[in-house]
């Protein structure tokens, strides 16, 4: 499976309470997001990019997306100034949202736990596709719920109405 971690046959997903799969604890967090910290959000030069799509989609049920790449820092995406890292975001987020290869994955944990631990979200939701087990485990290590490979944009039009 292209852009995905592979894991052996005999592997199991990280084992922590913190990693979370469950149907109520996906339900949880979308319901309880209000600020979103998008790493990777595209500027919608190609408005069917899911980097975008998702963004936009979160929008449309009420929630506020921060755009984050450096690419598009400065810029004004959905009506949200772009900033270049997630220590540059001056306002709170509760959730990053990470739309990065997994190869990434551990930059942008790195990132969010370099965060004061005031600043720090409650959740990192790795996009479809994306899954990195060492880095959600370092991530839940540290207090913060992880979701691996799951669409942000899917759970949110199951869990949280348009508004």
């Amino acid at each position: 499976m292209a852009g995905r971690t592979s894991l052996p046959s005999s592997s199991v997903r990280v084992a922590h309470p913190l990693v979370l799969e469950s149907e109520a604890d996906i339900e949880a967090v979308v319901r309880a997001m209000r600020t979103v910290a998008v790493v990777g959000m595209k500027d919608g030069a190609e408005p069917s990019q899911p980097a975008f799509t998702v963004p936009r989609s979160l929008q449309a049920r009420g929630v506020r997306v921060v755009p984050v790449n450096p690419k598009i820092a400065g810029a004004v995406v959905l009506g949200e100034p772009a900033y270049a890292t997630l220590a540059s975001v001056p306002s709170p987020f509760d959730l990053v949202c990470v739309f990065r290869r997994p190869e990434h994955v551990p930059a942008v944990a790195d990132d969010v736990l370099a965060l004061p631990p005031e600043r720090r979200p409650a959740v990192v939701w790795m996009q479809s596709g994306i899954e990195h087990e060492e880095a959600a485990e370092k991530l839940a290590a540290a207090g913060i719920r992880v979701v691996m490979d799951r669409c942000l944009a899917v759970e949110a039009a199951r869990f949280r109405p348009r508004v």
